[in-house]
């Protein structure tokens, strides 16, 4: 063989080992009227950290924490006024039940909101549950009888898929620079209105 086929075949050590070039970005395309392309719009424009919109993820996180954390101090009094229970004893039966079936009513329907909620948008799931939050928490309050009080709580945690779209908008809604920043902005509002209302 001499040197021209050879060197055809074989190619050089440092043209085997370059790199291709690499593409150039392809510029994002938008759609009129989509809600998705307009939040990414408003992203791309905006450098800071969106406080506006942590201000509105705060307060719906005080919102989703109001139904489990402020019914504990007085369930017993409750149950025990209710005189559902045959004794002192089973009390506390009455008021475990009736504080898990929030969390039940929550397992229940947190898979089929964030589905809707990657259909219909965040927002409109989020306003939802503010608007069932207010509703039931209000028929609980009044209820007369046992069965209708673990009957509101259990309604209101099943509509109540507030906080997976809050934690989806929270990163949707800022730069990835910012992603932390707002998922900590739902948790330290959960966890400060429930040391609140321990205390």
């Amino acid at each position: 063989m001499d040197n021209t086929t050879r060197s055809r075949t074989f190619p050089d050590h440092d043209e085997a080992n370059a790199t291709p070039p690499l593409p150039e970005a392809a510029a994002p395309v938008y759609y009129e009227g989509c809600p998705g392309c307009a939040m990414e719009r408003k992203v791309e424009n905006n450098t800071g950290i969106p406080y506006k919109e942590f201000v509105f993820v705060g307060v719906t996180s005080l919102a989703s924490a109001l139904p489990i954390s402020s019914l504990f101090p007085f369930l017993y009094f409750m149950i025990q006024d209710m005189r559902v229970a045959k004794n002192e004893q089973d009390i506390g039966v009455y008021a475990g039940l009736l504080g898990a079936s929030y969390m039940a009513g929550r397992f229940a329907g947190s898979l089929f909101w964030g589905v809707v909620a990657d259909r219909v948008g965040r927002k409109p799931i989020i306003a939802f549950s503010l608007f069932t939050v207010v509703i039931l928490n209000t028929l609980f309050g009044l209820s007369i009888n046992y069965w209708m009080a673990l009957t509101t709580r259990l309604l209101l945690g099943s509509l109540n898929g507030m906080l997976a779209p809050m934690k989806a908008y929270c990163v949707e809604v800022c730069r990835p620079e910012h992603h932390a920043l707002g998922l900590s902005v739902v948790n330290d509002y959960i966890i400060s209105h429930t040391a609140i209302t321990i205390y």
